[in-house]
This record gives structure tokens, C-alpha cells and sequence, in this order.
């Protein structure tokens, strides 16, 4: 299997609930800030903007193991781990930086639509091969910013 597709984010206090840990339903906006930055590196950048390529996002399933905290820099690995004729499954393990176990683990199914109307629509095989690879290896910031190429911007 490819290298997952890696995103950071620096938490921030307003994410946080009166316990001082990240409230439970940011995870979900951070899941989709990661992927819309996933299918941007996958080349979809025009197609997202365009409307081409719009998702529904039809089933989230999140397992918190270790609470993140205000000021914890998060990597969250993405990658495709199912294909279907108009959905497809996205798993994102979240990681405090530098740190090899799983804070949470999200698992999310997609289906794309025709953005006008919102009816499913086929993937199609070049999306499905360009799931399939991912972005493997590469890691990009907040800001959309490639860690690796020194600081090449992602468009």
C-alpha cells in the first residue's frame, strides 16, 4: 500500500470545548478540509471549483481513542479504501505530529453528484485509478503548502 496522503493543522482555542480538548464535531470539518486538500493534490483542483467533481458525504464513522488539545499540531493521513459506482470511502487517521499512535480515526463515505440537481452520478475511471493511487507521500500544511518541495504551493 502507497504512503497515505498526509495534512497538518495546528488546533486552535476556539476549536476547543470547556474541557480544553477539540469538540467532537470539528473532527468532522477537519475531515473535510483533508479531503478537499487530498483531491486538490490528486489533480481536482479546477474540477472541485468548477463544480465537475462535487460529493455528498452520505456516512462519517469516528473512533476517538486520545483527546487532541489547543495548540497540538494534527497530521491526518488520508486514503481511499473503497471504491463503489457512485460513492467511495475515505479513512483519515488523526496523529499528534511526530507521534506514531491514533487519536481518532474517521471513516467517511462519499457519493458523488451532479452539483445542479444533487443526483448520484458514476465516478468514472479515471477518478476511481486516481482514488486508487491517493497522493501517496505527500504532505500538505493548513495553507496548502507542499512540506516536501520547499514550500511549493499546491493550485
Amino acid at each position: 500500500m502507497p504512503p497515505a496522503f498526509r495534512f497538518y493543522l495546528r488546533v486552535r482555542y476556539q476549536e476547543c470545548d470547556a474541557q480544553g480538548v477539540v469538540f467532537n464535531a470539528r473532527y468532522g470539518d477537519y475531515v473535510d478540509i483533508a479531503m478537499t486538500e487530498f483531491l486538490r493534490n490528486m489533480g481536482y483542483r479546477e474540477a472541485l471549483q468548477s463544480g465537475d467533481l462535487d460529493v455528498q458525504l452520505v456516512k462519517q464513522t469516528t473512533t476517538w481513542k486520545a483527546p487532541a488539545r489547543n495548540d497540538d499540531v494534527l497530521e491526518l493521513s488520508v486514503r481511499s479504501i473503497a471504491q463503489g459506482t457512485t460513492s467511495f470511502t475515505l479513512i483519515t487517521e488523526f496523529r499528534r505530529a511526530g507521534h506514531a499512535a491514533i487519536t481518532c480515526e474517521v471513516e467517511t463515505v462519499y457519493v458523488r453528484v451532479e452539483g445542479k440537481v444533487l443526483t448520484k452520478r458514476p465516478l468514472g475511471e479515471d477518478f476511481r485509478a486516481a482514488l486508487m493511487r491517493g497522493s501517496a507521500g505527500a504532505i500538505v500544511d493548513h495553507a496548502g503548502y507542499l512540506s516536501i518541495g520547499a514550500g511549493q504551493r499546491v493550485t
